[in-house]
């Protein structure tokens, strides 16, 4: 299995807005790919006066076969829609875990 994690810094100012967008729109959006079978938000624990909240935002697929799909056809476009909603607001990156056990 392989976990897509995105993990996010988004102001303080916007971060109650961005969760709910996140669960109710975006979050659906990419699992309507069909391309992931579940996903997990985490808050980070971590200094509340670095500038905004920090989430792990954690999408669970098969194989890398299926990221790829992933990548390839839907990641560009839905990356696209949320740097423009939350323009100037967020920092992310990407990483991909395998999962051993």
């Amino acid at each position: 299995m392989i976990i897509y994690n995105v993990t996010i810094n988004i102001d303080n100012d916007v971060a109650e807005e961005w969760l709910k967008w996140m669960i109710d729109v975006h979050i659906p959006e990419v699992l309507n790919t069909g391309l992931f079978l579940e996903n997990h938000i985490y808050r980070l624990i971590a200094d509340e006066h670095s500038g905004g909240i920090s989430y792990a935002v954690q999408y669970h697929c098969e194989s890398m076969n299926e990221y790829e799909k992933y990548k390839q056809n839907f990641a560009t476009e839905m990356q696209a829609v949320h740097a423009a909603r939350y323009k100037d607001k967020f920092v992310a990156f990407r990483t991909l875990l395998e999962v051993i056990q």
